[in-house]
This record gives structure tokens, C-alpha cells and sequence, in this order.
């Protein structure tokens, strides 16, 4: 028997949705009757708010607000998903534009990461409209199913991913307290991968070098000054020697933000943003020293001083749960997709990293058909809000919503779920207790 996701309709029966894992690790993804089922309510539901959740995504790509500064959006989407039944608190960490809707109170909590932050300059070039969507149709079609799967949902507004680390903020301050598995999906160009198992993403750190030198008149009396300018010059083709001698995965990025003012004054201050990227913390701390060292060198060639600053969190590397893969997977399988290969982005990084190391988490790669163009592009960006884009985020919203209720379905993951639930540190005395329990 279906059923539809309408006010007042009788919720289907869970008893026996969702997957097992087997002795050897693999997972049996053949759907029972009441599994199809819950399935079919599901998608009915991402249905029904097909066109308020299409209107809040162009309204989001429309916005273009940047890290921090997505007051519209935020709010926007807080009000929908009150009106889908969830109780909402706003400005969540001490973070004006992050929050947490909240729905159920099961054993089991579930968080669904709501991403909805532009990129200066260039919009939703990397389709954080398109991820919104996603989370909150999946959040939507299983707020009527949270008491019968016996599951604590969250939608968590995170803000800030491209810049500033939203997540690895919200994290340290308990916003993820609790939960026991986290998802959400990114939109990617045509091409990429259906299938998130093994699939990874960087660590990435942010930092500031600046170099003080000494003012002087760059014409009567140059000797007399110590160019910081130079100092800055020299890093970059220390950095710029360097890459043949690092890995090719690794990545160095750097640019100049402050290197004097006018001509005839010898640059006494220079600023270089830069960051480092690798796919593991020992070989990302190994890159860091060897780039550290490039702008030391240029300090002691120029007789400037050099001092550093973190700009932003450190992204930690991504790890993908397999259980959750496999019924993500299942999903994909579902909608036609060629989940026969794994391969993810070879360069970019996420806050969701942060997540993934101490929370069972998945971060999947969804492919919008048609164009093959670049993320952090005009033409993605361009992309995010069209046909194709939007029923990309809706396959993802309703996989997304089938892979919450399968994994809350099979028992051993539930208990396996619900035992990794997430708890700070609060104290040195609870690290070395927790460490030493591990």
C-alpha cells in the first residue's frame, strides 16, 4: 500500500525498511514491501513542496549573499521549514545567520546540513542554493515519519562554508552536540560521480604572512629603507619553486593583499593571503612547514620581519560513511544514475570535513546534466538556476530523505548511529578520559 505525505494521513509503516550489513562488510540494498513504501511517501512528500522549496532556492541564488552575511536566506529558509512543522531557533553558536529547526524526539538524531552562502563577486557559483533545496525538501518530506522512525531530525543552517568555517565553528560550540549521523549533498558539473564511496576531499588551511619592512624615499634614499614589498615577491617564487617538489594532489594558493601605496615610498608593510591544501592532516601539516619556511627565507633575504595569522578554521579532510554511501547509492540506482565508478573532486574542501571526523557523515557529489562547466565559474553559477539544476535537487532532496529513513530502518547501523552520537570535549581531564577510552 502507498501513501501520500498529507496533512493528517497515517504515516507507512517502518517495521522493516533499510539495509543490513553483512559479515563482510557489504549491504544488502533490496527494498521490502513496506520499504517501497515509505520510499514512495517520501518522494510524494518532496513533491508536494516541489514549488515552495523551487522558489526558495532561486530566491537564494537571487540573494547572493556572501559568508556571514546571508541574512535573507537564512531567514527564508527558517520560515519554510516552520511552516513544514519544525521549531526553529535562530542566530544558533553565537552566529547571526546559522540555525537549527528541529523536529521529533527520538533516540536517533539526524542532522541535515543546510548550506546557503554565495561567493563574493561571482553568486551561487558553487550552488549552495542548490544544497539549501536539497536539505530542506528531504528535511520537509521527513518531518510527518520522525516519530514512526523514531528519529530526532535537525536541519542545520550553517553558514559561512566558502569563507570562514561555519560547520568547524558550530561544531566547537555545540550546535552538533548529539547527533549521531549528518548529511547533505553538493551539486557538481556533468560527469562526476553518482557513487560517494571512498570519495574524499582536502584539508585546506587559510593563514596571513605579513612582512614589515621600513619606509623610505624610494627615490632619495632608497638604501636607507627595507622593502617588505620584495619580501612578498620573493615568498611567491620561493612557493612557485616549490610545487615541483611536492605531490601532485597537494595544493599551494597565494595572493598578494598589501604591497605599498605610491611609487616613491618604499613599502614598509606587505600582506600575502595564502593556503594549503592535501588530502590527509600529517601530509597537510608536512606541505604547511615546507610553505612556512618559503616566507621565513624571504624575511631573512630582505631584513624584514615576518609574523603569521589563521584566517579562518582548518578544514579537515572528508571521510564518507560507507553504510551511508550504500544506501545513497541504492537511491542513485533508483533515479537511473551510473553508480559503477567512484571518483570525487581532486581539489576542493569543505567545512563538512570537520564534521565527518567525528560524526558518521555524508557528503555526495550530485552531477547537473548538460553543461560541463567548472564550479566557482560565471557559467556554473549561471547554471545553478535552471531546469536541470532544480530537478537535480530534487533527486537529491528525496535520496537524501530515503537514506535518513533506511539507515534509521537497520538496526545494527541504528545502534551503531546511535552509539556514535557526538559529544565535546569540555575539559583537559574529559580529553585524556575520552582518549584513553578510545
Amino acid at each position: 500500500m502507498e501513501t501520500t505525505n498529507t496533512p493528517g494521513a497515517e504515516p507507512a509503516s517502518t517495521e522493516t525498511i533499510g539495509t543490513e550489513t553483512t559479515g563482510t562488510g557489504a549491504t544488502s540494498t533490496n527494498p521490502t514491501p513496506a520499504a517501497g513504501a515509505l520510499r514512495a511517501a517520501l518522494a510524494d512528500g518532496v513533491e508536494r513542496w516541489k514549488p515552495q522549496v523551487e522558489a526558495l532556492a532561486r530566491n537564494i541564488h537571487g540573494y547572493k549573499e556572501i559568508s556571514f552575511e546571508e541574512v535573507q536566506s537564512a531567514e527564508a529558509i527558517s520560515a519554510l521549514l516552520e511552516d513544514g512543522g519544525f521549531t526553529v531557533e535562530r542566530g544558533t553558536s553565537g552566529l547571526p545567520t546559522a540555525f537549527t529547526a528541529s523536529a521529533g524526539s527520538g533516540d536517533l538524531t539526524v542532522a541535515l546540513c543546510v548550506e546557503f552562502d554565495a561567493l563574493a563577486g561571482i553568486g551561487h557559483a558553487c550552488g549552495h542554493n542548490l544544497i539549501a533545496g536539497a536539505s530542506v525538501a528531504a528535511a520537509l518530506a521527513l518531518q510527518p515519519y520522525v516519530d514512526e522512525l523514531g528519529i530526532t531530525l535537525k536541519a542545520i543552517g550553517t553558514p559561512a562554508e566558502e569563507h570562514g568555517g561555519g560547520k568547524a565553528l558550530m561544531l566547537e560550540r555545540g550546535a552538533f552536540d548529539g547527533v549521531g549521523l549528518a548529511l547533505m549533498v553538493h551539486p557538481v558539473q556533468d560527469g562526476l560521480t553518482y557513487n560517494p564511496a571512498g570519495t574524499s576531499a582536502q584539508a585546506v588551511g587559510r593563514y596571513k604572512a605579513t612582512f614589515t619592512g621600513k619606509a623610505a624615499h624610494a627615490a632619495a634614499a632608497p638604501h636607507q629603507g627595507v622593502n617588505a614589498a620584495d619580501a612578498a615577491v620573493l615568498s611567491q617564487v620561493a612557493i612557485g619553486l616549490l610545487r615541483q617538489q611536492i605531490p601532485s594532489d597537494h595544493r599551494i594558493a597565494c595572493f598578494v593583499a598589501e604591497a605599498g601605496h605610491v611609487t616613491n615610498i618604499i613599502p614598509e608593510k606587505a600582506v600575502v593571503e595564502f593556503e594549503c591544501r592535501a588530502f590527509t592532516l600529517p601530509e597537510f601539516r608536512a606541505l604547511l612547514e615546507r610553505v612556512r619556511r618559503c616566507f621565513e627565507g624571504a624575511a631573512i633575504a630582505t631584513g624584514t620581519t615576518l609574523e603569521y595569522e589563521d584566517t579562518e578554521p582548518l578544514y579537515e579532510p572528508l571521510l564518507q560513511d560507507d553504510d551511508l554511501a550504500a544506501h545513497w547509492t541504492s537511491a542513485m540506482d533508483a533515479f537511473g544514475k551510473d553508480t559503477s565508478r567512484s571518483s570525487g573532486l581532486s581539489g576542493g574542501s569543505t567545512d563538512m570535513g570537520n564534521i565527518s571526523q567525528v560524526i558518521p557523515s555524508l557528503h555526495p557529489w550530485l552531477s547537473i546534466p548538460g553543461a560541463d562547466v567548472p564550479i566557482h565559474s560565471h557559467a556554473f553559477a549561471a547554471l545553478a538556476d535552471t531546469p536541470p539544476a532544480y530537478g537535480v535537487m530534487f533527486e537529491a532532496g528525496t535520496a537524501l530523505a530515503w537514506t535518513v529513513a533506511a539507515a534509521a530502518s537497520t538496526p545494527t547501523q541504528r545502534e551503531r548511529f546511535t552509539q556514535a552520537a557526538y559529544r565535546r570535549r569540555t575539559s583537559p581531564q574529559e580529553a585524556v578520559t575520552q582518549e584513553g577510552a578510545s
